[in-house]
């Protein structure tokens, strides 16, 4: 794991010595908007049209940010419009790496052996962490986007004019945005990004305050779909997706490697049978792969597991029936 510095690779971990130990996520750099008609969207510039064919999405299956982009872009029907390049699971001295003669893993655009190099690519002094999902723009050469919060939002509507494409899929529903923002806000904070916050805390005390806040919000979400189906109620919506890629890897990963151990997924009924509907929507659960996210986790992050054992188990089974048609 590293980061780029002036254009220049660098081997570095997370560096917490300046914020008392505490895990603090660096925004994202490339914030341009596709927009259907190629205008501005909320940041960056405009130019960025809904065309197919034109871009190409970099992602890791073992990465829970880029997964939401690949769910997205199955749900939506964006596969023959949107192209698509996997890294390879171990992010270790190079950051993300393609293996060229791994057909699974390998730069389908520029043949580039590191991810880094497309970062800089689209901008020769990049100085940052150089992460997935990122939205790559043929015609202008750069990197559109590399926030997944954004992107899939952009798959959710920007492209409905395509061929092929299930325009009557809105996982972002005018009637319930301000119900889905309000339950992102917190989900991300204690949630998808708390589990991080806990497992890469250097300090006990920030530790602490991220597992109490993580297993708060688990709690708060056991009660809210023991109740509802939902998280903002009887339809599917950008919240729950959001939500999905960190319950999947949660007994697998989390629990353990990030030391978020108070309890399992699978202890929680409500949520336990929310993921598994989840898995369960058709298409879901071929952007799964459980196999590469331990091998990431496990392999990657020697900071945190310096024998790079990976674990053989948990035994884990989403297709079981999960129980919520009555809610």
């Amino acid at each position: 794991m590293g980061l780029l510095v002036d254009g220049k690779w660098q081997d570095k971990w997370y560096d917490t010595s300046k914020t008392g130990g505490k895990f603090e996520r660096e925004a994202a750099r490339f914030r341009n908007w596709v927009t259907a008609d190629g205008s501005p969207g909320p940041d960056g510039e405009g130019g960025f049209k809904a065309e197919s064919g034109r871009y190409h999405l970099y992602v890791s299956l073992a990465c829970p940010w880029a997964h939401r982009t690949l769910i997205f872009r199955k749900l939506k029907g964006l596969e023959k419009h949107i192209s698509v390049s996997v890294v390879h699971p171990d992010m270790v001295e190079n950051g993300w790496e393609f293996r060229p003669g791994d057909s699974a893993h390998k730069d389908d655009l520029h043949d580039f052996r590191f991810m880094h190099q497309v970062y800089t690519k689209a901008a020769p002094d990049y100085s940052g962490r150089v992460t997935v999902p990122a939205l790559w723009d043929k015609h202008q050469n750069t990197i559109a986007s590399n926030e997944s919060a954004e992107i899939i939002r952009m798959f959710n509507s920007v492209f409905d004019g395509l061929e092929g494409v299930n325009a009557d899929l809105d996982f972002y529903p005018e009637a319930l945005r301000a119900d889905i923002d309000t339950v992102n806000e917190r989900i991300y904070n204690t949630v998808n990004n708390g589990v991080y916050k806990a497992g890469f805390a250097t300090a006990q005390d920030e530790y602490e305050k991220a597992y109490a806040e993580l297993f708060e919000s688990l709690v708060w979400l056991e009660a809210k779909l023991s109740k509802q189906r939902y998280l903002t109620g009887n339809t599917i919506t950008e919240a729950d997706w959001r939500l999905f890629t960190t319950l999947v890897r949660f007994d697998a990963v989390y629990y353990s490697h990030f030391k978020c151990n108070r309890q399992r997924i699978s202890d929680f009924p409500a949520l336990s049978g929310y993921l598994r509907e989840l898995y369960q929507v058709q298409g879901v659960a071929g952007t799964v792969d459980i196999r590469q996210i331990k091998q990431h986790y496990y392999v990657s992050q020697r900071t945190i597991n310096p024998t790079q054992v990976v674990p053989v188990g948990p035994q884990l089974d989403f297709t079981a029936p999960h129980g919520r048609d009555g809610l």
